[in-house]
């Protein structure tokens, strides 16, 4: 079965039970309301389709800083350590630069250790740290797309 990548400006709609399913395995069942997409401005999709079957996306929108930032990803268990993230990653540069940005944002944080190294093989730097409003530690990444 063939891999390709769909990339989509604003809500996903047809892939949107997917994308729903696809985040709560990725994210321990937490789930992407729909209000909530639709309240990114920008909302551009990176989506990995095989067959009529999503098994990972990258989704992300421009702050107000014109910085782009890459929001939230993943991939299904069953399709890991293919490099799906770093072609969803290479994808989403790629489109961001036609859309003129030549920053991406992103926030890692040490429980999901294969995204830090992702973000650190593809040229991101790490600015600093914070803690969020759940008290999680998060890691800023930045880099520049030319």
């Amino acid at each position: 079965m063939n891999m390709h990548i769909v990339t989509i400006e604003g809500i996903p709609y047809a892939w949107l039970e997917q994308l729903q399913e696809i985040h709560a395995h990725v994210f321990d069942g937490a789930n992407l309301p729909l209000e909530k997409l639709e309240k990114k401005e920008g909302l551009l999709c990176i989506l990995a389709v095989e067959g009529d079957t999503l098994i990972g996306f990258k989704l992300g929108y421009p702050q107000p800083d014109d910085i782009f930032y890459s929001w939230l990803g993943g991939v299904h268990v069953a399709h890991r350590g293919q490099g799906i993230a770093s072609q969803l990653m290479k994808q989403q540069h790629e489109h961001i630069k036609t859309l003129g940005f030549h920053k991406v944002r992103t926030y890692g944080r040490n429980t999901f250790k294969a995204m830090l190294i992702t973000n650190l093989k593809h040229g991101f730097d790490i600015l600093s740290t914070f803690i969020d409003e759940k008290g999680r530690h998060k890691i800023i990444f930045e880099k520049t797309i030319d």
